[in-house]
C-alpha cells in the first residue's frame, strides 16, 4: 500500500510539538487512491454479511457511506454528544484532557446487527473502543472495524483486539 501512504500528508508538530499529523485529506482529493482506500478497506469483509456501516465523526463518514455503498448495506453515523436530532445512547471515553462522549440514535441499531466501524485512523484506540462499545450496548454483534491508517506505537489496535474486535488498517506509521 505504499501508494496510499505517499498520498498521506505528514504534518510535523500539529497539533502540537512532537506529533507527527497524518493528513489523509490529500489521500481524499486523489480519484485512483480514494477508490483504492475504499477499495482495501471493505475487502476483508466482503464475505461477512454485513448490515450496517458504522462511521466515527467526522472522516469515518465520508469512508463508511462508501463502504457502506460498496457493501450494500446500511450506514449509522456515530457522533459527538448533541449532534444527533432523536433520542441516543452515549458512550464516554477518555481524552488526553478530559472526558468526551459520542452517540447514536437509540433505534439505529437492532439486536443482532452484523456492524463493521469506519474511521480514518487509529492511534490510541479511544474512540474505536468506545464505538465498540456502543454498538455492543445497542444489540449490534461487531465484525470488525477498518482504517486508512494504524499508529502501531499508541496501541490502538491491540486496544481492540483486546474487546474481540478484528481490525484492519492499510497503512502504519511508526511514532506520534
Amino acid at each position: 500500500m505504499q501508494e496510499l501512504e505517499d498520498l498521506i500528508r505528514t504534518i510535523p508538530d500539529y497539533p502540537k510539538p512532537g506529533i507527527m499529523f497524518r493528513d489523509i485529506t490529500t489521500l481524499l482529493a486523489d480519484p485512483k487512491g480514494l477508490k483504492k482506500a475504499i477499495k482495501h478497506m471493505a475487502k476483508p469483509f466482503e464475505k461477512e454479511k454485513i448490515a450496517a456501516v458504522a462511521g466515527i465523526e467526522a472522516r469515518g463518514f465520508i469512508l463508511g457511506g462508501a463502504i457502506a455503498d460498496r457493501l450494500e448495506c446500511g450506514f449509522i453515523p456515530i457522533r459527538k454528544k448533541g449532534k444527533l436530532p432523536w433520542k441516543t445512547i452515549g458512550q464516554e471515553y477518555t481524552l488526553e484532557y478530559g472526558v468526551d462522549v459520542i452517540e447514536v440514535h437509540e433505534d439505529a441499531i437492532a439486536e443482532g446487527t452484523r456492524v463493521l466501524i469506519v474511521d480514518d485512523l487509529i492511534a490510541t484506540g479511544g474512540t474505536a473502543e468506545a464505538a465498540a462499545k456502543l454498538v455492543q450496548r445497542s444489540g449490534g454483534k461487531i465484525v470488525g472495524a477498518t482504517f486508512i491508517v494504524d499508529l502501531p506505537d499508541l496501541g490502538g489496535m491491540k486496544r481492540l483486539a483486546d474487546l474481540g474486535v478484528e481490525s484492519h488498517a492499510l497503512v502504519s506509521f511508526g511514532g506520534h
